[in-house]
């Protein structure tokens, strides 16, 4: 995990440091690299995201390599297919635990036990760690809801965020007067304990492990001539969890600008992983009677291909590419 995100600099280096562990760093992730770590170093535990797994299964240096030090695989950040799990622990001989928390809570809430079923690891988050209290709350009146309704994942302890630097109307916003750092995710809780996350309350897209904020490029796309309006969305994917889709009304639909400039422009002004891999043109988006545009309805006209792409990436490579005209 890169170093810069909390699954890097915290989860994997903190918890090796105190347990007087060896942390061997990469210089990126690349599968072939990561096998040939385990094996010089013998290590024992790593992080990967599902992403990250699905790379490391699918290389031909898998059975080329002496990997049995390897103990436990770490996952999270986005879902884990219970298909997943079973192909780690079979191909790689080793325990599996899921983790779910934010950089606001320091990392990590709650935890699966590596002899969870593959079930459970793929359908849930774990319970909550020691000395960490959870709780899922109504969104609006903050009160606990029964086990097994959906509500916000809320969670308070030690290890809970003083609140963002020089931003205090948001740390108000995150962290209430009792205590409580309100996630922004949308889950339930069974009667064991169990954690099953169902949606979010915060606009953010996942792809491969990384928090991607919907407004940053937003923002960026509206300051490209021709764009009217813009929607950026995550729609599902097998392989990155999320992929970010951006939905455009043109100003002038019959010159719509270039996808193909769109992306290169996204490419150059941020982090590459976030520019959007999927275009679409529409007339206009859908919005609410109080002008709030419905991302949901967006998501649904997307994944059931009642809105065409004009363009889509992937790995790099243009994969498909129409007309606007075919464009809902």
């Amino acid at each position: 995990m890169p170093m810069f995100h909390v699954g890097g600099g915290v989860l994997t280096e903190i918890a090796a440091f105190s347990q007087r562990g060896t942390y061997v760093l990469a210089t990126e992730f690349e599968p072939a690299l990561l096998l040939e770590l385990i094996e010089s170093y013998r290590g024992t535990i790593t992080l990967l995201v599902p992403t990250m797994l699905n790379a490391v299964l699918r290389h031909p240096d898998l059975d080329r390599r002496d990997i049995s030090a390897l103990r436990t695989v770490i996952s999270g950040a986005t879902v884990v297919p219970a298909a997943l799990v079973e192909r780690v622990r079979t191909s790689l001989g080793c325990n599996f635990t899921i983790v779910f928390g934010q950089t606001e809570l320091h990392g990590v809430v709650t935890q699966t036990e590596v002899d969870d079923s593959p079930e459970n690891q793929s359908t849930t988050i774990g319970r909550p760690l020691p000395q960490v209290e959870v709780k899922i709350a109504d969104p609006v009146t903050g009160e606990t809801v029964p086990l097994g309704k959906p509500g916000e994942i809320c969670a308070r302890g030690y290890q809970t965020m003083l609140g963002y630097f020089g931003r205090p109307e948001e740390s108000a916003a995150t962290l209430d007067t009792a205590g409580w750092l309100h996630t922004g995710d949308i889950g339930e809780m069974d009667e064991r304990g169990y954690l099953t996350i169902t949606g979010r309350l915060k606009d953010m897209i996942i792809r491969g492990g990384e928090n991607i904020y919907p407004r940053e490029l937003e923002d960026l796309l509206h300051t490209y001539p021709g764009i009217a309006e813009v929607a950026v969305i995550g729609i599902k994917d097998e392989y990155w969890g999320e992929r970010i889709a951006a939905v455009i009304s043109p100003i002038d639909r019959a010159s719509p600008p270039d996808p193909r400039q769109l992306r290169e422009h996204c490419r150059n002004h941020l982090a590459k992983y976030k520019a959007p891999t999927d275009w679409y043109f529409t007339r206009a988006l859908p919005r609410t009677q109080t002008g709030k545009i419905q991302k949901f309805v967006l998501r649904r006209h997307v994944e059931s291909g009642e809105l065409a792409p004009v363009l889509i990436v992937t790995d790099n490579r243009i994969v498909a590419s129409t007309g606007p005209e075919q464009a809902g």
